[in-house]
């Protein structure tokens, strides 16, 4: 049985760590670097680092973070924002990242997927989506939720599939930063039918919510921020719950 990971998120705006609610109202979270360092003490069993205003302002990651975060980590190290094609993923992974994630470029050139795939390897590619249920329906959204699109959930996911991610990191707009639980159906529905790695985000508050994400959503590692960041849950401790419950955790 494949260990379930647990995945702090640094999400990024102007050099600092910040979170939100629903994508909005972000409030300042500290320091990146002390963060992760934090996290890589504490167990956490990969870190993902999101320039959270990249692709809105137009501009690439900022690579010389990237680089002092990833040397002074020793845990696998993904990295999205502004991504667009594959001297951006080079310039990342040269400054240490080990994984890099798109979302709004992908969206737009879904061809990207399999470029990256075959120059990097789809283990290397991380597919985000952002999505939002409306209207009985969950629907893709990019520029940091800030746009809506007509792409449905699953159709895309399980396209991105066939193209060569690697990998799904999925956050429910709906439960983002609400800390009422992950979007379980969907997280589920999602695990089932895909043949690649699911990672739930958006609505961890307690430890049930993890609990509920991997045994009855399926998913293969949760990821989660504000939590962490204000250390409302440590992740020894949520760690060692987890494996009470007879979920396998790296201790």
């Amino acid at each position: 049985m494949l260990t379930k990971r647990i995945i702090p998120c640094l999400d990024i705006k102007d050099g600092q760590t910040v979170k939100g609610v629903n994508f909005i109202n972000i409030r300042n979270a500290g320091d990146p670097v002390v963060l992760g360092k934090s996290y890589v003490s504490q167990g956490a069993d990969e870190l993902i680092f999101l320039d959270i205003t990249a692709t809105i302002e137009k501009r690439r990651t900022f690579a010389e973070l990237v680089n002092r975060i990833a040397l002074n980590v020793n845990i696998p190290f993904t990295v999205g924002g502004g991504i667009q094609n594959v001297d951006d993923v080079s310039r990342l992974l040269d400054a240490g990242a080990d994984k890099i994630t798109i979302n709004s470029s992908a969206v737009k050139n879904p061809n990207l997927i399999n470029i990256l795939a075959k120059q990097f390897g789809s283990q290397c590619i991380v597919l985000a989506i952002d999505t939002k249920y409306d209207n009985k329906q969950w629907k893709v959204y990019i520029h940091g939720g800030r746009l809506a699109t007509e792409l449905d959930t699953l159709t895309w996911a399980s396209e991105a599939v066939d193209r060569g991610a690697g990998e799904i990191m999925l956050t429910s707009m709906n439960h983002d930063g609400t800390k009422n639980g992950f979007a379980i159906d969907l997280t589920k529905d999602l695990s089932e039918k895909l043949p690649i790695p699911i990672i739930a985000s958006g609505g961890a508050g307690k430890n049930e919510h993890f609990l509920d994400v991997f045994s009855k959503g399926k998913a293969d590692a949760a990821l989660a921020a504000s939590i962490f960041h204000f250390s409302e849950i440590k992740i020894p401790d949520l760690k060692h719950y987890l494996f009470k419950k007879g979920i396998n955790v790296r201790l």
